[in-house]
């Protein structure tokens, strides 16, 4: 066996000195992830626990790497593997494959991130022909042996040679009708003899070669097929749906058999240390008896829950319990466990901290905190910003009235409404049209990660907690149900049938409940979360009638909130939505859109402006505008009192605020028809044909209006400050700061701020009241950002537009490109994630580190903030705490996830800093 040595990449195709592509169980631990991916690396850290782990190695990351580069697996990686299945077999006594007493062996992929996307697991590799034979001698019992040899099959022909697994499966019910045997363990071994005989002819004609004979080639086989699954189209969709990078490589195990199906006394299962769906403390999970590998979480018989074990097999039970806590307080975390009992004698077959509900995720990590595991910076990097948002999703209104027609297991909370699919293709295409659906199976696999993406909830007459579907849900953060067993579901068909024999038919509409587990006929009508309601103050953490998850909410947010240095504003245009964020936790608004205050009503009063053709009517218009502009910005620092209050002059270009131009032809060209009076939509429609831009993101906006058109700008002005002079003298405490968007030069930025300080000083000479209003600009242009050194000089703030900052910088216009190409970029890898939705670190994110470090060097106390759409991204936010930003601004409702992600990352680089 070759040294332990520190992994080097390894060139292509060939044996670089000093790699090591393989390691013993006994070699690694849980901090080589990269390395062993995230089953090898816990595979060795239970064994150095000295937990009963059957003995086995991992290929690594490393060697996957090298084959996914050239197309072949590196030159010294068979010599080490044969290198360790020596070494395993001496272990052992027996020789992989031996014909009189088999060593078998389980191949699984073991990724850095739990990927379901990844291959099946194949077990019983070494069986054949004559082996299988041996296997019943050396077991007494002749009817697990072939078992296993037709779960080997199965497993082989599916997973490797790309066998349809439904064919093994039409084939085993055969098998079973003719037996008469409701489930498979009533077959015999003479029924699973003819049965492997059937699998081998199912292999041999869909392979178009024979099931392999020799056990060395069955291995060979299998790791191939693991990195060969890397690439697969259900791994790369899950990747880029839980932006997982694409060049991590996967991980190979190769583990001694332990055996599950010899009789009632095996078994297999999977448990929790805790709850993954509440967070509750107990003994969650599942157990099957004579039952080997995946028949748990495939769904295929339904399980037991795991406090049975106890009375089935207490001494394993409380093995099991002893080793649960052991782990828990080993990973200081939830662990979810895969194990298996054969005869009486426990093995660990895997742990890894377990994937749990958004409200588990916040409820065990304050519990954690309580039981002294782990600290409040450790608790904030155990929940994310997305649970948050998971959390505050309206649910289901129990005082509704409503069709209750079945009751399965709380998989994974939430309130999803939709139509009934029946399968993953149908469940794709209707949500590619718009259609909100309910993904409904027996159960789920693999092959359905396609479809549970697209639905709002996935709802399975079969398997648990524990089951592929309620697994999967739970990462993805998808309402699910499982295990519903009263529901008839009949995939052929397209149809489900509820007790009292009533139909839902594809297409009908049903609600399921994730949080009780009840299926509805209908849509059911939905109700605020309690999270939202304890944000809106409507709902109090401390309350004797506190909600428990409201409680870990307030918990974690007064840790966040402790910890981070981002303050965190809203984007808010008016009085209403700007109390709603201050009560969501917002230090002030970044945002305030001038030109959401010109709809309505007023629109007409824009328009006259716009038409004005003398200074005299241009002054009137802008006269008549003020008072109003002035009523709103009175509102605004009214419900933001003693916070700032950051208000964008005008930006859209003008024809926004004129009708279309297909719609006024229509009108001038039906007025002429009837002889109608028109002169106004004529007029209109000339200022329209004036107007009109070939590209009006990239023309007459910004600050470019306040240039063009004498006296906007001013008005805005003068309202801004007029409403803060009267809010003083109203006792209050306004903060206003004034943006000039659309900055491109240090000039422009001069000669508007020049006036602007001009009416300010006439305000303030007006009114006998000392205004200190903030001037500065937003940077979202590439010239800005470029010079922002200069722009500095004639600026006190700089808020960065990172929506058309993404557009400059891309050449996009979003809203033509989102609905053309961009779901091809993202398949094809050009994008991980659209660049409008998290911030494109490498070209805007630089554009935006340069400018904040460019303008702090002219001027040092310069305050930075951003107010694009990334504001509220929880990666996003991220990047803005680590260039030195004072701020981000977002929507209203994503303040409390800002805030979240803002303690998250000062956590994060903290303890970094510490490290």
């Amino acid at each position: 066996m070759s040294e332990n040595k520190d992994p080097q990449v390894a060139e292509s195709g060939s044996s670089v000195e000093g790699v090591k592509f393989v390691y013993d169980f006994t070699e690694g631990n849980k901090d080589l992830k990269d390395l062993l991916g995230g089953k090898g690396a816990n595979l060795a850290e239970m064994t150095n626990l000295g937990l009963p782990v059957p003995p086995g190695f991992t290929i690594t990351t490393e060697a996957c790497k090298v084959y996914l580069d050239s197309g072949e697996e590196p030159v010294a990686l068979r010599d080490e593997v044969s290198a360790h299945l020596d070494a395993l077999e001496q272990k052992m006594g027996k020789k992989l494959g031996q014909a009189d007493d088999p060593l078998l062996v389980s191949v699984r992929s073991g990724a850095k991130f739990s990927m379901p996307g990844m291959m099946d697991t194949v077990l019983n590799i070494g069986l054949s022909d004559k082996s299988v034979q041996g296997l019943a001698k050396q077991a007494g019992d002749e009817r697990f042996a072939w078992d296993s040899y037709r779960r080997l099959i199965q497993m082989f022909g599916k997973t490797v040679l790309g066998v349809d697994g439904d064919l093994f499966e039409e084939a085993l019910e055969k098998a079973k009708e003719a037996k008469k045997a409701a489930v498979d363990t009533e077959l015999e071994a003479a029924d699973l003899k003819k049965l492997v005989t059937a699998f081998k002819k199912i292999v041999k004609k869909e392979a178009g070669r024979d099931f392999p004979q020799d056990p060395r080639e069955q291995m060979d086989l299998a790791i191939k097929a693991v990195f060969d699954s890397w690439n697969g189209d259900r791994a790369k969709l899950y990747r880029r749906q839980e932006r997982i990078p694409h060049d991590l490589g996967t991980a190979v195990n190769v583990c001694s058999m332990v055996f599950g199906n010899l009789g009632p006394d095996s078994g297999t299962g999977v448990a929790f240390t805790r709850d993954p769906a509440s967070g509750h403390q107990g003994v969650y999970g599942d157990y099957l008896q004579n039952a080997q590998g995946e028949d748990v979480v495939a769904g295929i018989r339904n399980t037991v829950p795991l406090a049975e074990l106890e009375r089935i097999d207490k001494k394993s039970y409380d093995q099991l319990m002893q080793i649960m806590e052991t782990l828990e307080n080993h990973y200081k975390d939830l662990c979810d466990i895969e194990f298996t009992i054969e005869r009486g004698q426990l093995w660990m077959l895997q742990t890894r901290v377990g994937k749990r509900t958004a409200g588990a995720a916040f409820r065990i990590a304050t519990q954690l905190v309580d039981q002294g595991l782990i600290d409040e910076a450790e608790a904030l990097q155990r929940v994310t910003g997305a649970q948050l948002a998971q959390l505050m999703f309206p649910r289901f209104d129990e005082s509704a009235k409503v069709a209750q027609v079945g009751r399965g297991i709380a998989a994974s909370p939430g309130a999803a409404v939709g139509k009934a699919v029946f399968d993953s293709y149908t469940a794709v295409k209707w949500s590619r049209s718009g259609e909100k659906v309910i993904l409904i199976r027996r159960e789920t696999n693999p092959d359905d990660l396609d479809g549970m993406i697209a639905a709002e909830g996935i709802l399975t007459s079969r398997g648990g907690k524990t089951s592929h579907a309620a697994v999967v849900a739970r990462g993805m953060g998808k309402t699910c149900v499982c295990g519903a067993e009263e529901l008839e579901v009949d995939t052929k068909r397209r149809r489900m049938t509820v007790p009292g024999g009533q139909v839902v038919e594809e297409g009908d509409v049903i609600s399921i409940d994730g949080s009780s587990g009840k299926v509805y006929l209908g849509e059911v009508p939905v109700v605020p979360s309690p999270v939202v309601e304890y944000f809106e103050g409507r709902m109090h953490a401390g309350a004797d009638d506190a909600d428990e998850l409201v409680e870990a909410v307030h918990r974690i947010m007064a840790f966040a909130d402790r910890k981070r240095r981002l303050r965190v504003r809203a984007n808010a245009d008016n009085a209403e939505d700007a109390l709603r964020a201050r009560r969501f936790g917002a230090q002030g608004i970044g945002l305030c859109r001038t030109e959401h205050m010109f709809l309505g009503d007023r629109r007409e009063l824009v328009e006259r402006l716009i038409l004005a053709d003398t200074e005299a009517e241009r002054e009137e218009s802008l006269k008549e505008l003020l008072p109003l502009q002035k009523r709103d910005f009175v509102e605004l620092f009214e419900a933001m009192d003693g916070l700032p209050v950051t208000i964008r002059l005008l930006d859209p270009p003008l024809h926004e605020f004129l009708p279309d131009i297909t719609e006024l032809s229509v009108r001038v060209a039906l007025a002429e028809s009837r002889q109608e009076p028109h002169e106004n939509e004529l007029r209109l429609l000339q200022a329209v044909h004036r107007l009109h831009e070939q590209n009006p993101m990239l023309g007459l906006r910004g600050v470019r209006l306040g240039l063009v058109i004498p006296g906007l700008f001013t008005m805005q002005v003068r309202a801004i400050a007029e409403a803060a002079a009267e809010r003083k003298a109203a006792k209050g405490d306004p903060r206003a700061e004034i943006m000039i968007p659309l900055v491109g030069t240090v000039q422009e930025l001069e000669i508007v701020r020049e006036e602007a300080d001009t009416v300010v000083a006439e305000v303030e000479a007006a009114t006998g009241t000392s205004l200190k209003l903030a001037i500065g600009t937003m940077i979202e242009l590439p010239r800005a950002a470029l010079t922002a050194g200069q722009i500095a000089e004639a600026a006190e703030f700089f808020s960065f537009g990172t929506n058309d900052l993404t557009q400059t910088v891309w050449g996009f216009s979003r809203d033509d490109v989102e609905a053309s190409f961009f779901t091809a970029y993202l398949e094809r890898g050009i994008f991980g994630v659209s660049p409008f939705e998290t911030i494109d670190k490498d070209g805007v994110g630089s554009l935006v580190a340069a400018a904040a470090k460019a303008g702090r060097a002219t001027r040092p106390d310069l305050k930075l903030g951003v107010c694009g759409e990334h504001g509220g991204d929880p990666e996003s936010v991220h990047f803005f705490h680590e260039v030195g930003l004072d701020y981000v601004s977002c929507s209203p409702f994503r303040i409390p996830v800002a805030r979240l992600e803002a303690g998250r990352a000062a956590s994060q680089s903290a303890g970094s800093d510490h490290r």
